[in-house]
């Protein structure tokens, strides 16, 4: 009886169940190891799974993609993602306002997103490892939301990044240089301003109109 206790106990120290915090913590952990060392683009959850020590489908259990996964790591809620990719959701002929608007909200907005973001966004001014984190990030939610438009891949890998590149230059100069004039701006006369020329970028000449 004695030795069956024995061989029980270390298969119930081995199960997961009673340490799913303590699980989800080792892959947040080692997904904050491989976007360091292999950038947003280089890390895969398979790499992130392993050196967590856990299988790739546990670790979609806790974060439902590699976007989200980052967004832990960098203390983004799912909900500031999911404005972000919403508004690709519309009519085509809005969607460059839509996309400031919903950028902006989400770097202006709600404080732990906001904070959490501005200093991604700091460390990416003088970090060259952060800066390509920040950039293939950001350039990932926006080339997600372009796959609804006719575009070949250069292009649109070259409208992502065209896009995210104004956009981090607004934030640049209303957070973090603090422009005056367009740091005391309002918001949503930025995206009156900006939203004509990021709908330019994001969507094809050859597009047509809905």
């Amino acid at each position: 009886m004695a030795e069956r206790r024995e061989t029980r106990e270390p298969a119930a120290r081995r199960g997961r169940r009673p340490g799913q915090n303590t699980t989800r913590q080792a892959v947040l952990n080692a997904a904050r190891r491989q976007f360091a060392a292999a950038g947003f683009k280089g890390a895969t959850i398979r790499a992130i799974a392993a050196d967590a020590g856990v299988d790739a489908a546990l670790v979609m259990q806790f974060f439902r993609s590699k976007d989200e996964l980052f967004g832990a790591v960098m203390s983004i809620s799912p909900e500031a993602l999911s404005r972000i990719a919403g508004a690709f959701s519309g009519p085509l002929e809005s969607v460059g306002e839509r996309a400031v608007r919903a950028y902006l909200a989400v770097w202006e907005g709600d404080q732990p997103d906001a904070d959490a973001l501005q200093a991604m966004l700091r460390g990416a001014v003088s970090n060259e490892q952060a800066s390509t984190q920040l950039r293939e990030f950001i350039e990932s939610r926006l080339s997600e939301g372009l796959q609804h438009f006719e575009s070949d891949r250069h292009d649109a890998a070259l409208r992502a990044a065209l896009a995210a590149s104004m956009l981090v230059g607004i934030t640049v100069g209303r957070q973090i240089l603090r422009v005056s004039v367009l740091a005391e701006e309002d918001r949503e006369a930025i995206v009156r301003r900006v939203g004509p020329a990021l709908q330019a970028v994001l969507v094809p000449p050859q597009s047509p109109s809905r």
